[in-house]
């Protein structure tokens, strides 16, 4: 598996897979082909579906330093939804060089012919079956597990992850209006926050703080603003929300937190290296049901849960998010993403409160629980991966088409 600095990455949103992947395409693509005069870009699958809405356009001219076109094919299929062509022309228009593109989820990509696209793998495990035997013959808990092989100097990368984080949250509770798109989507972090009232019961004040900071991260997200993909763009609220939460409700040090990411990281890793981690492969139980494992596992590493307790937290949070689909109206991550968030934040809290009682009568594992994640959505309609063109996408555009053009009955 590879460096937790290949899954925790800071960069703007709104799509790890639709801005951050091609953007760093783009930059290896030129670098390659310095001398083009033009390049040009041919997106395919869920990024010509839903590439206008998540701006995979506006990224690629923003960073090729010459001019670029950008054509979305919705028709030619290709192996993967996240594929794209980058071509390279003279001053005559003629091909000098092409290369076919993978984004394969969190800001990752695979280029035809480049083998240094990713980094090499650090981790000589790629299951939590192995990790935890490993653990147990070593002595090691999962965060040391992680300084071993990632080195000691992960340690300073997740703290400025873990500033980006609160810096997001911070950020996007002081933030009002509506977010760009033309949804008239209005931020609502602040008023989650601020709206509480003096007797608020302390189970209605948890969930409407960890929702507040979960709203806060999406929002700025789907504004383009600065994120840590965890792993994902589009599940980006999830861990920060969570680990934020806990962190004020029980005075955790930041070190805490730092081991907390680090064990929220194996658990994406995991997933990432046996499933996928992208929408538009796996629908959104791909990210969200990713993230709230990773989220359910952080906090019960904070908790000072066994292994196996960790292991089922982040089991329970992902088995309660299969099938889910990935359906962003008019292809923006803002109805239905940045609510999910919410949603999956307490439910990753609510699994480690299960975790806790219920470890040792579990019969499903961490491990299974992803193949069947990454079998169900292979098996999920294309419509409901990142299209926009099926669920909530779909009906909301009908819905508003019929309130402008069908009159109401008297």
């Amino acid at each position: 598996m590879k460096s937790l600095t290949q899954l925790y990455r800071i960069g703007r949103g709104p799509s790890s897979s639709h801005t951050m992947g091609p953007e760093r395409a783009a930059k290896y693509f030129e670098a390659m082909y310095p001398d083009a005069s033009c390049y040009a870009a041919l997106l395919y699958g869920s990024l010509a579906d839903t590439g206008r809405g998540h701006g995979t356009d506006r990224v690629l001219q923003k960073t090729f330093s010459k001019p670029v076109e950008v054509v979305f094919d919705v028709d030619t299929p290709t192996a993967h939804p996240n594929t794209f062509d980058l071509i390279a022309l003279d001053g005559d228009g003629k091909e000098i060089a092409r290369r076919r593109v993978v984004s394969t989820g969190g800001g990752a990509i695979e280029m035809e012919g480049v083998d240094n696209s990713e980094s090499e793998d650090v981790y000589p495990h790629r299951s939590f079956e192995q990790i935890k035997l490993y653990c147990e013959e070593n002595g090691l808990s999962l965060p040391e597990y992680v300084y071993r092989f990632d080195g000691e100097g992960i340690k300073t990368y997740l703290r400025d992850v873990w500033r980006h984080m609160e810096a997001s949250i911070y950020e996007g509770l002081m933030e009002e209006g509506e977010l760009p798109g033309g949804l008239r989507t209005r931020r609502r972090a602040k008023v989650l926050f601020d709206t509480a009232p003096p007797d608020e019961e302390p189970e209605t004040r948890e969930n409407r703080l960890v929702c507040a900071y979960a709203f806060a991260v999406s929002e700025r997200n789907a504004a383009g603003e600065m994120i840590v993909t965890a792993p994902t763009c589009g599940s980006c609220g999830i861990v920060p929300s969570v680990l934020k939460y806990e962190q004020i409700k029980y005075g955790f040090g930041e070190d805490k937190i730092i081991d907390a990411l680090a064990v929220a990281g194996i658990m994406g890793n995991i997933v990432k290296a046996n499933a996928s981690i992208s929408g538009a492969e796996c629908g959104c139980q791909a990210e969200c049901g990713t993230a709230c494992s990773m989220a359910a596992a952080a906090a019960a590493q904070l908790g000072d849960m066994s292994l196996d307790e960790i292991e089922y937290a982040a089991e329970v949070a992902m088995e309660h998010h299969l099938g889910l689909t990935c359906d962003p109206v008019d292809g923006l991550v803002q109805i239905p993403c940045i609510e999910r968030n919410a949603v999956a934040a307490m439910r990753a809290i609510n699994a480690v409160s299960l975790a806790h009682f219920l470890t040792s009568s579990r019969q499903i594992s961490f491990d299974a629980v992803v193949r069947t994640m990454y079998q169900t959505g292979k098996d999920i309609n294309s419509r409901y991966r990142e299209t926009a063109a099926g669920g909530l996408a779909q009906n909301y555009t009908l819905s508003r088409l019929s309130s402008r053009f069908i009159r109401p009955k008297d």
